[in-house]
């Protein structure tokens, strides 16, 4: 039997399961006068019949998920078409995209890449010159 085939039964058998119990705790409770005497039947029959419920809704959710993602046009066509193998890099990753002198905004205390979105389009960057600056987590101007 497939994985989805029982996820979905097992879903409906812990929802189902649930139901019956919440009626159960329900029909305890209603017959009682006192709170005292009510709380046997809250905490062995409507709670957990409440969590079952939830329980078997999500596993039903889950399996439905998959099936609508598998079942959508453009996973299929996802899935059937090669995947295009990826191009070997020929510069290691920290080299500077550019030429220019690796940037500083006044005040920062990271150097960036001239194309980092941090200092890109800041009038304000400035070149970092010989000054000892942490590297930037986004673009990392050099190796450390």
């Amino acid at each position: 039997m497939p994985t989805r085939r029982m996820l979905l039964w097992a879903g409906l058998a812990a929802a189902a399961a649930g139901a019956v119990l919440c009626v159960v705790g329900w029909y305890g409770l209603s017959g009682e006068r006192f709170a005292e005497r009510q709380l046997p039947w809250l905490a062995s029959g409507t709670v957990p019949g409440a969590a079952l419920i939830v329980a078997g809704a999500v596993l039903v959710a889950g399996v439905w998920g998959r099936t609508e993602a598998s079942e959508a046009p453009e996973t299929r066509a996802a899935q059937e078409a090669p995947s295009p193998s990826p191009r070997p890099s020929t510069s290691p990753p920290w080299r500077p995209s550019s030429s220019e002198p690796p940037l500083r905004v006044p005040g920062g205390t990271l150097a960036h890449r001239p194309d980092c979105p941090l200092v890109a389009g800041k009038a304000e960057a400035v070149p970092v010159g010989d000054e000892e600056l942490d590297p930037c987590p986004v673009c990392d101007p050099w190796p450390r």
